[in-house]
């Protein structure tokens, strides 16, 4: 913990000023309120309303942020692999995975719902498509970056392509897998919310629209800061998973 203000404490005071600054002009009235809500409004809606919105938006955006991460994980390291053993998959399907990142995801989120109706799986499908980009492109870059100098020193020792692509292939990618899957994460969620924005009946993001046309600022920030929240969290769990798991890399 020491260490955490140690590194942030800049930061953190910059975040400090920029919410008492706001604080100020809007209960001054030098800002309207309906525009930028004052930080203890927002505060003080998250607590006159906790209960819908961690049991109820919460729970079901982070639903279809789980279901949809697990998907791209495991969907964008398979094709990861599968590239990076067989030439002709990787020729075939690696433009189509830059191409699906070229679309707006705001143009496909109506087919998605079109496809899947306002069910979960229209905003899973939009969290998929947001997360499974960097997870592909992290793995793969990380199995073709591996050294050919080892791999040729477990050859003259008598590795078989397996046993080279397990005990050396994945342990080189784990770096640049990790880099991707950080920003895999946040997006996971930013498609479960973007989702919800265009048709959902739960969830921060409907949330957020619900609170947008009834123009109330505090509840728009509100979901925005509880969002920010659980991004922060996300982004450093996968970190501090990270850190553990290449921890032979910082003895070397």
């Amino acid at each position: 913990m020491k260490n955490f203000f140690k590194t942030y404490s800049l930061f953190i005071v910059f975040m400090v000023v920029v919410l008492i600054a706001m604080e100020y002009l809007v209960q001054s009235d030098i800002i309207p309120a309906f525009i930028v809500p004052a930080p203890t409004d927002v505060v003080i809606h998250i607590i006159d309303n906790w209960r819908p919105l961690i049991f109820e938006h919460l729970g079901a955006t982070m639903l279809e942020f789980a279901i949809g991460f697990i998907l791209a994980v495991v969907g964008g390291v398979c094709l990861a692999v599968c590239m990076f053993f067989s030439k002709t998959i990787e020729k075939m399907l690696y433009p189509a995975v830059l191409i699906s990142q070229m679309i707006p995801i705001i143009a496909l989120s109506p087919i998605f719902v079109l496809w899947f109706g306002y069910t979960i799986w229209s905003k899973v499908a939009v969290t998929i498509l947001m997360s499974f980009f960097p997870i592909v492109v992290g793995a793969y870059d990380g199995f073709k970056s591996t050294d050919k100098d080892y791999i040729e020193l477990l050859r003259s020792m008598g590795a078989s392509k397996r046993q080279i692509f397990t005990k050396l292939n994945i342990q080189m990618a784990l770096a640049s897998f990790f880099s991707g899957l950080k920003i895999a994460i946040v997006y996971s969620l930013v498609g479960a919310t973007i989702g919800e924005w265009l048709g959902a009946s739960e969830g921060l993001g409907y949330y957020s629209r619900r609170m947008s046309g009834d123009l109330n600022a505090d509840g728009v920030f509100a979901a925005i800061v509880i969002l920010t929240i659980v991004g922060i969290i996300l982004f450093a769990l996968v970190a501090m998973v990270e850190k553990r798991t290449l921890r032979w890399k910082e003895t070397e």
